[in-house]
């Protein structure tokens, strides 16, 4: 129980457990806004209104997430003011100015869009309203671009040099374009859309196993599918390119990632640890199971190394991370994700071709429906694996090589922080409870029909609607 006299220990805990919790929210409204640009998009171009019901649907499940993620959010940023003054005063010329483009520039265009979005449909021009979403989703994916500069930088830092402890700016795009920014952006782009869809989808996948409104949520999931073609295995080739600049860049962590002791030299052959039992004690895994000759193919596609892999001996303890054996299995938990996500498209695409994907067939298809559900929460599990080995790879750095995270935190005594800490854990559960129990109420209730269509003319009727009563064609919710 030392920790609870450590403000260093606390202050951590205090930053990962509210950068964990946010971080549910906004990975699924960056991606779910996507989405709806695509189906409303579709409703203005062929009229049905399946595409406008769908849209009505699912921003719901948006504006929810965007709510808790505004509250949740807020506290990171005050964070860096109260808990980590030193590392704010050190780096805030260019490290303030970024988190200020993100909420001034990204947070301000999709909270002012936003409205139009929710309550504009029979208020404005479809068009303007198509705009509206438009920039929406622009602006949540533009938060997207501004955090994950401002994480790359802390990265890989460049664009200045530090000066007495303080970072002065010599070339601010140059900061911007850091080394880790272009691929750090593209994959976290890609996770966002990636967990959307398979949320989408789980969800599609519940009501057509409950056999309600099957032909409508036929639909959504064909629609996930085909932007999952190109997506899936799309992400786990940008994951790799990620690995491969830790690899250049930040050799602590890739061997962190490997749980990789001893350094294989270059022209060697390198294998790849599939599972193992890293043990900080005694600096060497307690078991491993190991694939012949894989890290070298993995890393460089060769069979023997070009440069070497360093090992964390190479380092002092206090100069790598500590907590070997949780970025080791985050990290593996993140790919086999990815991985699983490939093989669940894969096999619905295969079902598609055979003439399977229809509303009949699939309402029949229970193990491939309870696969879609089930990948529902892995993707918020990947993402939250990436950032743990982002993270905690990272250290004992706050800006890699330049400032400690010993030195980045404020003085302030420890019981401060340990009942912010408790607030924080109380409020969150709240707040986790109360998104858990409208988006059920969501998702049990279904999507409305009775919406009445805005501006729409000469339409057809959609699916899951009957023509002459105007009653949804389901089973009725128990």
């Amino acid at each position: 129980m030392d920790f609870i006299s450590d403000t260093l220990i606390l202050s951590r805990m205090q930053f990962a457990f509210t950068a964990i919790f946010h971080m549910l929210w906004p990975v699924l409204t960056t991606g779910m806004a996507i989405y709806l640009v695509i189906v409303e998009g579709l409703w203005l171009k062929t009229k049905n209104p399946d595409y406008y019901y769908h849209a009505r649907f699912w921003a719901k499940l948006y504006v929810l997430n965007f709510g808790i993620g505004v509250a949740s959010g807020s506290p990171m940023a005050f964070q860096f003011g109260t808990n980590w003054a030193p590392f704010s005063e050190s780096v805030g010329d260019f490290f303030g100015s970024i988190l200020g483009f993100e909420a001034t520039m990204a947070f301000m265009l999709e909270a002012g869009f936003l409205g139009i979005m929710l309550f504009g449909w029979e208020r404005v021009n479809p068009v303007i309203h198509y705009i509206a979403t438009i920039l929406v989703a622009f602006g949540a994916n533009l938060s997207t671009f501004w955090i994950l500069t401002a994480n790359s930088w802390m990265q890989t830092p460049a664009g200045g040099e530090f000066v007495e402890g303080k970072f002065v700016v010599s070339n601010y795009f140059e900061g911007m374009l850091n080394p880790f920014m272009i691929k750090s952006v593209s994959h976290m782009f890609l996770a966002t859309l990636e967990t959307s869809l398979f949320v989408i989808g789980g969800i599609s996948a519940w009501y057509l196993l409950k056999k309600r409104h099957q032909a409508f949520f036929t639909r959504s999931l064909k629609i996930v599918l085909v932007v999952a073609i190109a997506i899936t295995p799309l992400q786990v080739y940008v994951g790799h390119l990620s690995a491969e600049q830790v690899y250049h860049y930040q050799p602590t962590k890739l061997a962190a990632m490997e749980a990789l002791w001893d350094t294989i030299p270059a022209g060697e052959k390198a294998d790849w640890s599939l599972l193992a039992a890293p043990n900080n004690k005694i600096e060497s895994n307690n078991w491993e199971i190991k694939v012949p000759n894989a890290l070298s193919y993995i890393l460089e596609f060769k069979p023997r190394l070009s440069e070497p892999v360093l090992g964390l001996k190479e380092w002092q303890p206090e100069d790598r991370p500590s907590m070997v054996g949780l970025v080791y299995y985050a990290f593996r938990l993140m790919s086999g994700i990815a991985f699983v996500f490939v093989g669940i498209m894969v096999v619905s695409i295969i079902q598609w071709l055979r003439g399977k994907f229809t509303a009949e067939s699939l309402t029949e298809q229970k193990l491939l429906m309870w696969a879609w559900i089930f990948s529902a929460p892995m993707g918020y599990l990947a993402v939250e694996s990436g950032w743990i080995v982002r993270c905690v790879g990272r250290q004992p750095w706050v800006v890699y090589g330049q400032i400690r995270t010993a030195d980045a935190v404020s003085n302030l005594p420890a019981g401060n922080v340990l009942t912010s800490l408790i607030i924080f854990l109380a409020i969150y559960t709240l707040l986790f409870f109360s998104a858990l129990y409208f988006g059920s109420r969501i998702i049990r209730k279904g999507p409305n029909f009775d919406l009445p269509l805005p501006n729409a003319t000469e339409v057809e009727t959609p699916l899951d609607v009957n023509p002459a009563k105007h009653i949804p064609n389901s089973r009725p919710i128990n």
